[in-house]
């Protein structure tokens, strides 16, 4: 195998979306072949399955089942992809050695990796499957906790102004007793980035449990979340620098929150007219 620099140009933002959200549904040499896809990126289009295979350390068919895993016909549609869209150009550092451009680089680049990601997971489809388990519902709950919390109130005010019944409890326990108490019909909203938090789980199953829907937003296709999910959206980055995946995933879970309630908008007509002109009057009466 050709010996390359330990520097490789990224996968364009959209395919590396599409594969680090089926990260979760791989093990062992399946995931360590997609490691490997994501960490060679641009680089791939140079490699052959057997150099793949060797650097994940397993057999070329192993490399060939984990591209049909992640939605590929096999290596070579993975390579067609991955050759088709050259990514743009990083934005240069004009310091290395600077801690706070660092930041500010590393930041911008997780936060555009996160919303150019967003067509390759989450379709219109997936939009008007949500928005018609909203509209239908005759009460919706809201959960959500840590970064995610943002978002469950951002949706909260938004659904309310779009003249939903929505009851967003601030801690988990009482989300819990919501969810259980949910009638047949009702939706359960979970926020959540890994799709793994405990408290979100819980409340989502108790929901479920109840008879009620469970929509999901989140940054993976698979997980305990969304495995008693309704409908699930997925919408986020995974990015493995410590602290930018929960910003980047808050900045595309606030985008899809907008695609919502822009579809749902749409769904509910004059019902939803008439309520927005009631929350902007409110809202005239704190504009001093």
């Amino acid at each position: 195998m050709e010996e390359r620099s330990e520097f490789f140009t990224p996968l364009e933002s959209r395919l590396a979306a599409q594969i680090r959200a089926r990260l979760g549904e791989l093990r062992g040499t399946e995931a360590r072949v997609a490691q490997v896809v994501l960490d060679r990126g641009g680089d791939l289009v140079h490699l052959s399955v057997s150099d793949v295979a060797t650097l994940a350390g397993t057999a070329p068919s192993s490399v060939v089942r984990a591209c049909q895993r992640l939605g590929f016909r096999g290596f070579q549609e993975l390579k067609i992809a991955a050759a088709r869209h050259a990514p743009a150009a990083p934005a240069p550092v004009t310091d290395t050695d600077d801690p706070a451009a660092r930041a500010l680089t590393d930041t911008l680049r997780a936060a555009r990796e996160a919303l150019d990601g967003i067509t390759a997971t989450l379709g219109p489809d997936d939009l008007r499957a949500a928005a018609d388990l909203l509209n239908d519902a005759p009460r919706v709950l809201l959960v959500g906790t840590g970064l995610s919390g943002a978002v469950v109130l951002d949706l909260a005010y938004r659904l309310r102004a779009l003249g939903l019944p929505v009851d967003a409890p601030a801690d988990s326990m009482t989300a819990q007793l919501v969810a259980a108490g949910l009638p047949p019909g009702a939706v359960c909203l979970a926020v959540s980035h890994s799709g793994a938090t405990r408290s979100v789980v819980d409340t989502a199953r108790a929901a479920r449990a109840a008879g009620a829907e469970v929509l999901t937003l989140t940054s993976y296709a698979r997980s305990p979340l969304t495995e008693t999910s309704t409908c699930v959206l997925v919408a986020g980055g995974q990015d493995l620098v410590f602290g930018l995946e929960t910003t980047a995933s808050r900045l595309a879970h606030l985008t899809a929150v907008d695609a919502l309630t822009q579809t749902l908008l749409a769904l509910r007509g004059p019902r939803a007219e008439q309520s927005l002109r009631l929350a902007a009057d409110v809202c005239a009466d704190y504009v001093y």
